[in-house]
């Protein structure tokens, strides 16, 4: 017949200081468990009243388990470690979500834009197949994701390091925040300098680009492809819209749903003909004295190929432009509708 042993409950303490003290540092070790040890002792004599008794092994343990494991309670008293600490971390958030919208996003628009329009381009990733060509650009993405935002990481963590030494963020002064501001609101010097800039590149565009022939001299001659006209009405239609537009924005400096989806449309249908243009093998020829045929052949080739070749830089500031007016659409309507849902709610209630 086996035959158990009673045991201190004050041994049970000391034992579970014990295993607390094992996980802190040296330094603080002695400090922290005397603390806790204090506060332990402070509510077994309460209990020890309130029953009137001392306290028995069960209740050691309730007592104990209320406090929590060992290492969890080691874990309260020491410095909070982290990578990026809660005063870096909305910053670091907000940087991880600017390189997705306007480098891993335009990035994976680029790849559709240069798969549609540059048959170089789609000739070159599809040897294996449409799948084979998926997978590839898929395994770059995530490849060209994982070394960007491995980067931001690693800036911010030391940046996380020097900011817990020196606290140069804690350092700051109320005065010197900026004014607030609304952000549907434009600044009607912004729209001034459009206007301004519109109606001088109107004017230029007219007396300047009007005309195939864009150079005539006895020693060059440069004419541009029949398709021009179509670039030249595009771009000027776009400029007296753009015009109205900031005219509008200068009499009456808010964002509306209306102007700002105008925005969007010209900026978009911009930079289409401007992505169109630089596929659209503009450059018709060059002639001139003592340029050999074939020469001025190769040139007209090298030129044609060099701006179809800035085409993909194009296609991603556009993409990056048209989020950039998207989101300005989202935020007015998100506005004119907040006031419209407090309305509703109030009356629902």
């Amino acid at each position: 017949m086996s035959k158990t042993t009673s045991r201190n409950p004050m041994d049970i303490l000391d034992r579970y200081l014990q295993a607390v003290g094992f996980w802190l540092p040296k330094a603080q070790q002695q400090d922290i468990v005397a603390e806790l040890s204090e506060d332990l002792h402070s509510q077994i004599e309460e209990k020890e009243t309130e029953l009137g008794r001392s306290l028995n092994e069960t209740e050691m343990d309730a007592i104990l388990k209320r406090r929590g494991r060992p290492l969890l309670v080691a874990n309260r008293y020491l410095p909070q470690q982290s990578l990026i600490g809660p005063v870096l971390f909305p910053i670091y958030w907000f940087v991880l979500k600017i390189v997705a919208l306007f480098y891993l996003g335009p990035w994976v628009l680029v790849w559709i834009g240069m798969m549609s329009f540059s048959s170089s381009y789609r000739a070159a990733h599809t040897s294996a197949g449409w799948l084979g060509a998926i997978v590839s650009a898929w395994s770059a993405w995530w490849f060209t994701a994982l070394v960007t935002l491995s980067t931001v990481t690693i800036v911010f963590a030391v940046l996380e390091q020097v900011q817990s030494r020196s606290r140069f963020l804690e350092n700051w002064n109320p005065r010197k925040l900026p004014p607030a501001r609304n952000p549907n609101q434009i600044p009607r010097s912004g729209s001034l300098i459009e206007v301004v800039a519109n109606l001088m590149f109107g004017i230029w565009w007219i007396d300047i680009m009007s005309t195939r022939v864009l150079l005539d001299r006895p020693e060059v001659r440069v004419v541009l492809s029949p398709v021009w006209r179509y670039f030249f009405w595009g771009f000027l239609l776009l400029a007296l819209i753009n015009t109205v537009l900031a005219a509008v924005n200068l009499a009456r400096p808010y964002w509306t749903v209306l102007r700002a989806s105008f925005r969007l449309a010209t900026d978009c249908v911009g930079a289409g003909l401007f992505c169109w243009m630089l596929k659209a093998s503009l450059l018709a020829e060059i002639t001139g004295a003592g340029i050999p045929a074939a020469r001025a052949l190769e040139i007209t080739n090298a030129i044609n190929l060099g701006m179809a070749k800035v085409f993909p830089v194009v296609l991603a500031a556009g993409a990056v432009i048209a989020l950039v007016d998207a989101r300005r659409i989202y935020r007015v309507n998100k506005t004119v509708l907040a006031p419209l849902k407090r309305e509703v709610s109030a009356a629902l209630v």
